[in-house]
């Protein structure tokens, strides 16, 4: 049995889970030091240079900071749509009955912080962003979490676990969905026809990881072409890689093994640098912006309300044991309003004004702050000193983490 991850510490000091979400923290404060600095101006240029891949007159041009939104969170998606898979063959969300109430809460945890960023945007023209504090940053929010150490019963972190990866399954829908200007019908069926050749791959139990990233690429660029944000296709591909294959491997732990270090210390890393930089200069005019404000308080009180409403309405409607009492779950909720790298990332696909990214980057950076802050708060103060034992395993809350689950050691001694 491997020790429990939240008694381990990165360098002495922090949680091994508390790693990625430090590291984006210093990443974000870098960004804005770069911004603000005499380097800001070749930060800018280097974002906007523009990028051709391809060959010359059919290859594809974007910006710099485009490539990034559109290529590396599709690899940041195809992690996501991993973690997804597997929660529902064998985590959290694999049995129905169990999995209906974090996916209520997850649901309020969507409709309270767009209603409430709708409240303050709407007749202001910027209604589109409604999105942005819809989602949770899961990294980040086991992170805050962990630092609560073995205090946080099992039961609670696989509650915040679940909403947290069904709020993600929510933004990719809405990605697809809401943030698609207009479609080519001929490159979405060249884009159906690839999905069908890995759906077959699926059927055959192909195991090559290497082989289904390469097809994947085939469907990021027909994906691109036809209008639809081509980061869905990391997902798509994730949803077929298969859990067993012909001798009895897992392709789809050892593709979470492989992908683990490169998304959390490079891709979103990355993401931060690009997205996360505000020029403080005239920043102040816009703190009272309605972005900023339907964004900040969408996930710092959108968020812990929504999930706490549904939580205990569904509890009460299906008679089923809640995950803690209201203050835990509201502490959770909390939790759960820390958007960072999910929120910029729809922020960014909802306005691409460059005037409205300092209004949607104050908003995020407001709201998860004091999510995180006010979550520690509520927790610190209604958490037992020592966390009951619960049936929950302590694998099932644990995926999106440094430390790797102990699947992929049982998966790599298997022949």
């Amino acid at each position: 049995m491997a020790a429990n991850p939240s008694s381990q510490k990165f360098l002495g000091i922090l949680p091994q889970e508390a790693v990625p979400g430090a590291l984006l923290v210093f990443i974000a404060m870098l960004a804005m030091i770069v911004v603000n600095s005499p380097w800001g101006a070749t930060y800018q240029s280097v974002l906007y240079t523009s990028v051709s891949v391809g060959p010359t007159g059919g290859g594809i041009e974007m910006k710099l900071s485009e490539w990034i939104k559109n290529a590396l969170m599709a690899l940041f998606f195809f992690f996501v749509g991993l973690e997804l898979k597997r929660e529902v063959l064998e985590g959290q969300l694999s049995n129905a009955k169990a999995a209906l109430l974090p996916v209520l809460a997850a649901a309020g945890g969507v409709a309270a912080p767009a209603l409430i960023y709708l409240a303050f945007t709407a007749k202001a023209g910027f209604a589109q962003g409604w999105a942005i504090p819809a989602a949770t940053d899961i990294a980040f929010a086991l992170g805050v979490l962990s630092l609560l150490g073995n205090r946080v019963p099992p039961a609670l972190k696989a509650f915040l676990l679940a909403v947290a990866v069904v709020d993600d399954l929510g933004a990719i829908l809405i990605v697809a969905f809401f943030y698609t200007e207009q479609v080519f019908a001929n490159y979405l069926l060249a884009a159906a026809g690839v999905s069908a050749v890995l759906i077959v791959m699926n059927r055959l139990k192909v195991a090559s990881i290497g082989l289904y990233i390469l097809v994947g690429m085939v469907l990021w660029v027909v994906m691109y072409r036809s209008g639809i944000s081509p980061t869905i296709g990391g997902v798509i591909v994730a949803a077929c890689v298969p859990l067993k294959a012909r001798d009895g491997h897992s392709p789809l732990h050892e593709a979470e093994h492989v992908f683990r270090p490169w998304v959390l210390f490079g891709i979103m890393p990355v993401f931060a640098f690009a997205n996360a930089g505000i020029n403080l200069t005239g920043a102040s005019q816009y703190l009272m912006h309605p972005i900023t404000l339907g964004a900040a308080l969408g996930l710092a009180v959108g968020k812990p309300v929504g999930i706490a409403l549904m939580t205990y309405l569904g509890a009460t409607l299906m008679k089923a044991d809640k995950p803690g009492n209201l203050a835990q779950i509201i502490g959770v909720g909390c939790i759960a309003g820390v958007g960072f790298t999910m929120s910029l990332f729809v922020g960014a696909l909802a306005f691409t004004d460059p005037a409205l990214a300092t209004p949607v980057r104050l908003g995020v950076y407001a709201g998860s702050i004091l999510s995180a802050l006010l979550g520690l708060m509520i927790l610190a103060k209604t958490l037992p000193q020592a966390a009951a034992k619960t049936s929950v395993s302590e694998d099932q809350t644990r995926p999106f983490i440094l430390a790797e689950p102990e699947y992929a050691a049982h998966d790599q001694a298997k022949p």
